[in-house]
This record gives C-alpha cells, structure tokens and sequence, in this order.
C-alpha cells in the first residue's frame, strides 16, 4: 500500500515561495537574454561563404559545427556579452584572423547553407573589407612599414603599394592601397599591423561601402556608336586601329 506524504502548510508555501522565485529568474534571464541579442551588431564578421547578414542569421541553427571544423580555433560561437547575435560563429581579425585554408573546412560541415557550398577557392570569399586609417597608418606617415602588402595572403591583388608624394620633401612614401574587389576579408593584415590599435582594419563592406547609385551616367564606361568613336581597338586582321573620335578638351579649337 502507498505511503501517503503529508506536506506541512509551512514546506507548502516554501516550495511556492523556492517555485516563483525560479520562475522570476527564469524571466530574468530571458529578458536579459533577448535584449542582448537586440543590442547584437548586424556586422560581425563571419566564416567563408557565410550569406549575407539576414540570410545567413535566418539559416544558421548555432550547431557549431564550423567552429569545430576550423583547424586554427579562429571561429568562435558568439555567448550574450559578445555583441554578437547569441550563438552565431564569428572571429576577431586583430586576436586569430582567417588564414584562408584551401581546402575550406567550415564551409561543407554547415547543414543548411548558411555558408555557401558553392564557394570553392578560399579567395573568392568576402568575410569582409579590410580599411586603412591613413592618419595612424605608419606608412601614410612617412615611414616604411607594409607589413600588411607583405602579410596579405592575396599579395599584389587585395593590397598594394603606390608611390605618393610627400608635402615636405621630393621622396615620395610608399602607402598600402586596399582593393575590394580583391580583398577577401581574412582579417591577416589587420592582426600583423604593429600600430597599437591596428590602423588596417576589417569590417563588413556594407558598413564602409558607398554606392554611386544607378541614375549616375558614366558614358565613357558605356558601348555605344558614339563612345566606341573614342576607344582604340583592332580591325578583322587583328592590326590596331586608333581612336578616331576628338578628344575636345585636349585637340578641339584653338
């Protein structure tokens, strides 16, 4: 026969004074948890082959997967105080950047595609834009440096350096240029930079990135019967033919 347990009118309300108390933590938590992920910065910085911002928050499941997949420990999970939304991969460039493996680890272990199976070469991917601050960049200064045109794994095509002329003096400085259509975001340059807050930094091209907008004509990049006039090029024979058109700001009337 069952034993039948008598609770006390005191053990009664204990319990439903330890109950309430739980359950008001539990909101707590909660609250703080869901205004942490509102106060999270759309521009984090993500694995290779990662959607843009909305999709890729709208795919990724937090599984992990690419964190565990990533043979450098560069990706991490974001936790509540990251700024970050909650759970997410992302890496910080100036603590361990992408070194851009050939092989892409991260990308074929995500189970929804919220990193792009399709990307194949590591330097196809956009995790980011890398951004000079020319007025802390120690070769914008005056000074040889271009540890990040020598560190940047896509060398001579994400990063260059131009000759640029000095007020003072006839020599000229030798500055890193950042070309976006190149630059894979990898974030090397922005951990190498021995300024001591990085004046090379990586951040999501939508934050930095202007756009001329579609109602901006530029005739000369445009085909047509008038602009081919001024393009030299090359007849059926493969022999070149000049440009015919005038150039009126430079041979039209004296």
């Amino acid at each position: 026969m069952a034993r039948k347990t008598s609770i006390s009118r005191r053990d009664f309300f204990a319990r439903v004074a330890q109950g309430t108390a739980l359950a008001a933590t539990g909101g707590l938590v909660w609250s703080y948890l869901l205004t942490q992920q509102a106060r999270a910065t759309p521009f984090a910085i993500r694995p290779p082959g990662a959607l843009a911002e909305a999709d890729f928050n709208a795919r990724c499941i937090k599984c992990g997967q690419c964190v565990d997949a990533c043979p450098y420990d560069t990706l991490k999970l974001a936790t509540a105080d990251s700024g970050v939304p909650i759970g997410t991969p992302y890496f910080i460039p100036r603590e361990t950047p992408c070194y851009m493996c050939e092989d892409i680890p991260c990308v074929p272990v995500c189970p929804t595609g919220a990193l792009d199976h399709a990307l194949d070469n590591i330097d196809d991917s956009r995790m980011g834009l890398a951004i000079i601050d020319i007025e802390n960049c120690l070769s914008w200064q005056g000074l040889r440096c271009e540890i990040c045109f020598r560190e940047c794994p896509v060398q001579g095509n994400a990063i260059t350096v131009e000759h640029h002329p000095r007020r003072i003096s006839k020599h000229a400085m030798f500055v890193p240029l950042v070309h976006s259509d190149a630059c894979t975001g990898c974030g090397i340059c922005e951990q190498a930079c021995p300024t001591q807050e990085a004046a090379i930094r990586v951040l999501q091209p939508d934050l930095v990135q202007g756009r001329i907008g579609d109602h901006y004509r530029l005739g000369w990049t445009i085909d047509s019967p008038i602009t081919q006039e001024f393009k030299a090029g090359v007849d059926g024979t493969g022999a070149a033919v000049p440009a015919t058109g005038m150039d009126y700001l430079n041979e039209g009337p004296p």
